[in-house]
């Protein structure tokens, strides 16, 4: 089993309950963790043997980029998009932080977490 991971991911977007987060948006940091089984042999270093981290990326910061109001529905997208993308992979987790969340105290950030 081999896992390819991206750790805080750092985007700005528009994701809240409320709508003045929606219209003044928030920082979020992004970590996903995919697991599978190569089909290959990785000897033959190729990235075709792999999940590729860039387009793993690109996933993120395409479902980062459609507003919601739940940061669950924007993890799940995130989710399904790559399940959809990499049939091969046997794992996922993904956790969004939303940092400096609209609290009554102080908090660095809240935080979901989706294994799937």
């Amino acid at each position: 089993m081999i896992s390819i991971s991206i750790r805080g991911a750092e985007f700005f977007a528009y994701h809240g309950f409320y709508p003045e987060e929606q219209k003044l948006g928030n920082k979020f940091l992004v970590d996903v963790e995919v697991s599978f089984l190569p089909l290959t042999n990785l000897k033959d270093d190729k990235i075709s043997n792999t999940i590729d981290y860039e387009q793993l990326y690109d996933v993120i910061d395409e479902q980062m980029k459609h507003t919601r109001k739940l940061i669950e529905t924007v993890a799940q997208a995130i989710v399904d998009q790559i399940k959809d993308n990499y049939p091969v992979v046997e794992k996922i987790q993904i956790s969004i932080k939303k940092l400096n969340p609209p609290l009554k105290g102080k908090v660095d950030y809240s935080c979901i977490v989706i294994s799937a």
